[in-house]
């Protein structure tokens, strides 16, 4: 009998590339093989300035390829079918007829960018507040932000417009690759991905093209969109030994795979702390979102599949608060003359904060802002003498991170969508056990953790 089929799993982060092997069991689809690499890929530019968030794309894809090569040449000779996901938001620019270069190596192919820009990424910052009024109102259900891709062409359209001309496609990284995979003549994009980018009706699933094109905006860069799950195409050429002809799934938004890949019940909410933190419930079947956003509600509806949608709060601060706290605590320490590593002082700061159960401060921790909030940053407040040690502070500093995302969607409105149970995840929640104690002591329903919300799993299941 031959060997069953695999499924390759994809997942193009922040931060690294991962990939899934799947295979199929009776008892479902089981993960086989994982593979994850850093991509290191952070870079700037002159144009942007600090507030830009831009990285190299080479980069990812070197991630990639080292993170292909690394699993077994055996189960990837059987995959039939590749799903994946990516950052929304973000957005990369290229030239359709060399987005990328194949080489040949053995008998596997893989490709390397060409003319290609970088990925300015959804952390990008480069479009304030007043830059984002003077655009057009979108006719979408979600408020337009800095990062979200039609913002940044609009960004580039006023700023450098000649940096527009050298490029006739666009697309999120993960629509990037599909595109070389599957060799698409224009890029295709889900309608997940379009939704984030703005200037997207979820409705009819179409661009606002009226109201761009009043604006000058180049509509040649709007990929077409098509619904989650089907098919973009297959890959025209044996790709680090997976056949060619493996079918492409449409790429999707990373979001929305990492809740696919754990939520089993629609009781069931998925809070989830790795960079950034979101809180999640899906919507009841045949929910359609209002046809304006409320520019000051904290959730959003992001499209799912099969046509649901999902309630998000999807806040900016999570991890990288805490990350933030401890290079300041290894900056601190280093302008008074000493050397400790971050990873050390990290063990210290949580250690300290479980030898201390309460706190009176309170730490209002949106360093990096809030979407529906922008200009509102961190506060502490209640100083007390007694409360100024390191358990205190960082005490403080993860209850608020939680009482932040609970703000944002609070215990009752969770209770009236019928939310039974928490699943808990992501990397910040797994290693620090005060962020745990501070979900447990502000939610009121059971939560389990070790959950593996894992978007390539997701985007593989899918397929």
């Amino acid at each position: 009998r031959p060997a069953p089929a695999c499924v390759l799993g994809i997942d193009l982060g922040t931060t690294s590339v991962k990939a899934a092997l799947l295979v199929g069991a009776e008892q479902g689809p089981v993960v086989a093989e994982t593979c994850s690499r850093e991509t290191l890929a952070n870079t700037s530019s002159l144009e942007a300035g600090p507030q830009g968030m831009e990285q190299n794309v080479g980069r990812i894809i070197k991630a990639l390829n080292e993170c292909l090569a690394a699993l077994p040449q055996q189960l990837l000779q059987r995959v039939s079918h590749i799903g994946i996901s990516g950052q929304m938001h973000g957005i990369v620019f290229w030239k359709k007829d060399k987005g990328c270069k194949w080489t040949e190596g053995g008998a596997d192919f893989t490709f390397e960018p060409e003319e290609v820009s970088h990925l300015v990424t959804w952390q990008d910052g480069r479009c304030s507040p007043t830059f984002l009024s003077s655009l057009p109102l979108p006719q979408s259900h979600i408020s337009l932000a800095t990062g979200f891709g039609c913002a940044t062409i609009y960004w580039y359209l006023k700023k450098s417009p000649d940096f527009l001309k050298s490029y006739d496609a666009a697309g999120t990284i993960h629509d990037y690759v599909v595109a070389m995979l599957c060799d698409l003549k224009k890029p295709l994009m889900s309608v997940q991905n379009a939704a984030s980018w703005g200037y997207f009706n979820s409705r009819t699933k179409s661009w606002n093209t009226d109201i761009l094109k009043n604006s000058s905006f180049p509509l040649h860069l709007l990929p077409e969109v098509g619904d989650p799950g089907i098919v973009a195409g297959r890959t025209i050429s044996a790709w680090h030994g997976i056949p060619k002809g493996a079918k492409v799934g449409i790429a999707l938004g990373d979001f929305q795979c990492s809740v696919y890949s754990c939520l089993a019940e629609r009781t069931d909410a998925v809070l989830n702390i790795s960079t950034s933190a979101q809180l999640t419930v899906s919507m009841p079947p045949g929910f359609q979102p209002p046809e304006t956003p409320d520019p000051s509600s904290a959730v959003t509806y992001f499209p799912y599949f099969n046509g649901d949608y999902l309630a998000v709060a999807a806040s900016l601060n999570g991890g990288n608060v805490l990350a933030t706290f401890v290079d300041m605590v290894a900056q601190w320490t280093e302008e008074l003359g000493l050397q400790i590593q971050e990873s050390a002082i990290y063990t210290k700061i949580i250690q300290a904060a479980l030898a201390q159960n309460d706190s009176k401060l309170s730490v209002h921790p949106t360093v990096f802002g809030e979407r529906h909030i922008p200009e509102q940053l961190a506060s502490v407040s209640n100083i007390s003498v007694s409360a100024l040690s390191l358990g205190h502070v960082t005490r403080a500093l993860c209850r608020g991170i939680i009482e932040n995302l609970s703000s944002m969607l609070p215990v009752q409105c969770l209770m009236e969508m019928g939310v039974r149970r928490i699943l808990g995840s992501g990397s910040a929640l797994a290693r620090n056990e005060v962020l745990r104690q501070e979900v447990e002591r502000i939610f009121p329903f059971p939560v389990v953790y070790g959950k593996d919300v894992d978007a390539a799993v997701g985007a593989a299941m899918v397929m």
